[in-house]
């Protein structure tokens, strides 16, 4: 297993745990102190595109040797004449072609177009606790920026005060909230999505959605995810609380109406349970009929008034994969979401999560050449999003040109959090009222903070920028977790609009899977994508032999 450095001298971070490719620890706690680089970003945002100590230092590139095939073992291309997709109204004079021109808006779907400001979405925020904590920050953060959020599964199910009689759901205040609190400040750019799994089909969230909220909201099936090949699960601590989601039709395990379980409980044996989603299509035993009673749901939810539905897959083998590809693009649905192992979560098996599924690169890779199968034959491919360990605006650039033109947005998971944790962590000392409504886990400021200042208007980078499209008088309703969102945003959207820049592409539609070359012939064999000596050496020699 390749061991990513834990510090960046460069950059002044450093990971708390043991970091992934992503840049993340791999156990990423919310009351971290800092600092990683997201956690950095979320306060500097820009300024950690750059070395630090400017004027005292040079810097070097330490990241020359490429071992393995992994997104890191793939190279972004640069060019030295050109500029492609400029902007309307802009022209190619180098005044004009500048980074701060390129155009990272992005729109997916079929027949009603979704737009967003900038090519990501959140990951799938469900049921766990620290989703419904933070989802204040989390949700206004992505509605002011404006790309989609994910309301991931079970969030219905889980929650104590939704009531559901026969199938039917009558209240889901929880679901509302998060709806609602998305909707608030939503001003045509992104979108809010709501996930179902078996339970939450069972419980009529679909028809629920659509009688209160029609259009508004976007419905998405789940196949999986990239963290775990079962249905998603939660911890809970309290008897009474796993009793109830017991009664509600979960697994939980142990089980806790069992009287040896009880006992065991009491005497703190056992010291929490784990609720569990059931499997789907374990009624199905080859890909035709799974294709057939796919399509025959995607028919139902139009014929129940859904404009726009999604599909989330996990890492799979190729014939899931393919099945997926196929059948988004025959049902004409509008994002396909494919999510490779070395994505995260707060509750996967940790050894299946180490050791099962079709690591992103891999899977991305064949994502790619499945679709343009379908599209050689002449298939308006679905739109798609790649998922699984991405973080950097790298990351989104690399993973944008292997799927081009497919792939429309990056969906990231753990680091579009951690600006949501870190913000109530500051907001909870500085406003000490505030502190128990969202869930700040400091009494004071750590020195990792302190040092850049003692209130939001020095904290956060992008505070102004917040306050000018909202207005001061809003400010005081905007947690300090959404300010942190848009921080982290803008430094992705200007590391990602110098990449495309160095490459000459002013537009996302103009990235393509050109603008890679791989850093070994491991990396070229599985992606596809050239060694990099070899890319342009027919026109360097040509220049030379002319």
């Amino acid at each position: 297993m390749i061991q990513w450095p834990k510090s960046n001298d460069v950059l002044g971070t450093v990971n708390r745990g043991n970091p992934a490719e992503s840049g993340l620890c791999t156990l990423c706690r919310s009351d971290c102190q800092g600092k990683c680089e997201t956690w950095m970003s979320t306060l500097k945002g820009r300024k950690m595109l750059y070395p630090r100590d400017f004027g005292t230092i040079t810097a070097g590139c330490s990241n020359t040797t490429h071992i393995g095939v992994s997104y890191n073992s793939l190279r972004i291309q640069g060019y030295n004449y050109g500029a492609n997709g400029i902007p309307k109204g802009l022209s190619n004079d180098p005044d004009d072609c500048i980074f701060p021109n390129v155009n990272i808006e992005v729109e997916f779907g079929k027949k009603m177009k979704t737009k967003s400001r900038i090519p990501i979405m959140t990951g799938a925020l469900g049921s766990t606790f620290i989703a419904a904590k933070y989802w204040e920050s989390f949700a206004i953060g992505a509605a002011l920026v404006g790309f989609p959020i994910v309301i991931g599964e079970n969030v219905v199910g889980v929650d104590k005060n939704s009531i559901i009689k026969n199938g039917k759901i009558s209240k889901a205040p929880e679901l509302e909230r998060r709806i609602d609190c998305y909707l608030k400040y939503y001003d045509g750019y992104g979108s809010i999505i709501v996930q179902m799994n078996v339970e939450d089909t069972r419980n009529g969230v679909a028809e629920y959605i659509i009688d209160k909220y029609g259009d508004k909201v976007i419905i998405e099936l789940k196949w999986g995810q990239g963290a775990k090949d079962i249905g998603g699960e939660i911890q809970v601590t309290d008897l009474e609380y796993a009793t109830f989601l017991k009664n509600r039709g979960y697994i939980v395990d142990p089980d806790p109406t069992k009287p040896e379980v009880i006992e065991a409980f009491k005497n703190g044996a056992i010291k929490s349970f784990a609720r569990h989603s059931r499997l789907g299509y374990t009624n199905l035993n080859n890909s035709d009929q799974v294709m057939a009673d796919f399509t025959k749901s995607i028919k139902y939810l139009r014929k129940i008034g859904f404009k726009r539905i999604t599909l989330k897959t996990g890492s799979y083998g190729m014939e899931a994969l393919a099945m997926s590809i196929k059948l988004a693009t025959d049902t004409g649905l509008d994002l396909l979401t494919i999510d490779g192992a070395g994505g995260g979560t707060g509750m996967s098996p940790w050894n299946m999560m180490e050791t099962w599924g079709v690591p992103s690169i891999f899977l991305h890779s064949k994502a790619h050449e499945y679709a343009s199968i379908l599209a050689a034959k002449g298939c308006n491919v679905v739109d798609m999003a790649f998922a699984g360990g991405l973080a950097r605006e790298d990351h989104i650039f690399k993973a944008l040109a292997l799927g081009a033109p497919y792939t429309k947005l990056v969906c990231m998971g753990r680091a579009l959090m951690i600006p949501g944790f870190l913000g109530s962590n500051i907001e909870g000392v500085l406003k000490p009222a505030n502190k128990v409504k969202v869930n700040g886990n400091w009494d004071a400021l750590p020195k990792s903070v302190s040092e850049l200042g003692g209130k939001a208007e020095e904290l956060f980078a992008s505070y102004f920028d917040v306050e000018k499209k909202v207005g001061k008088s809003e400010m005081k309703n905007i947690p300090f977790g959404a300010i942190g969102v848009w921080t982290l945003s803008d430094k992705l959207a200007g590391g990602l609009q110098q990449l495309m820049a160095g490459a000459r592409k002013f537009n996302l539609s103009e990235i393509t899977r050109d603008d890679l070359f791989s850093a070994n012939r491991e990396t070229e064999a599985e992606t596809k994508i050239p060694f990099i000596t070899d890319v342009q050496d027919q026109f360097a020699k040509k220049i030379l032999n002319s």
